[in-house]
């Protein structure tokens, strides 16, 4: 049984063996350690609008965002990655924009994600999926924006998927 923290309680659910988060609101980044599960690789972890997985093994982030964006949320998502012993800056990183319907950033808050905020590292491959023109537009932006250029945009998890393992 998988073991999540909110605050200093330990909070355990059936449901969360393997890639299945469940959703609790505000969501501490004591999250440590494989999740919990014996030999499980992966540690699950949650914002308000961004729940993630670090896979270990496979040198993995999965990021899926929620309903509404706010640089204070993707600010959170990217100061909760640094504190997690579990995430190194050159894992590969597939970002699912799929569920937003609102993203409130402006012009000079774009560039200090890209510049300031974003903790991969130049080397690290990002796939984002984006289906909307908003979702698109953000991607690209963010594309655009930082140095390297192993950022593509795909329309499905599964292409995102296929590129990051080639």
């Amino acid at each position: 049984m998988g073991v999540k923290f909110r605050g200093d309680l330990p909070i355990t659910r059936e449901e969360d063996q393997g890639t299945k988060v469940g959703r609790w609101g505000l969501f501490s980044r004591k999250v440590l350690h494989g999740g919990a599960v014996p030999g499980d690789s992966r540690v699950h972890a949650m914002s308000r609008s961004a729940e993630y997985v670090v896979d270990t093994v496979q040198r993995l982030l999965t990021v899926k965002f929620g309903r509404k964006v706010t640089f204070k949320e993707i600010e959170r998502y990217s100061q909760g990655l640094r504190t997690n012993p579990a995430f190194e800056a050159s894992f590969a990183e597939i970002v699912d924009l799929t569920e937003v319907k609102e993203l409130y950033l402006q012009a000079d808050e774009f560039l200090k994600l890209a510049d300031e905020i974003d903790p991969f590292s130049p080397v690290a491959k990002r796939a984002f999926v984006a289906r909307t023109a908003v979702q698109i537009h953000a991607a690209r932006m963010h594309k655009i924006l930082r140095v390297q250029r192993n950022i593509e945009i795909f329309h499905t998890v599964e292409e995102a998927e296929t590129w990051i393992k080639m």
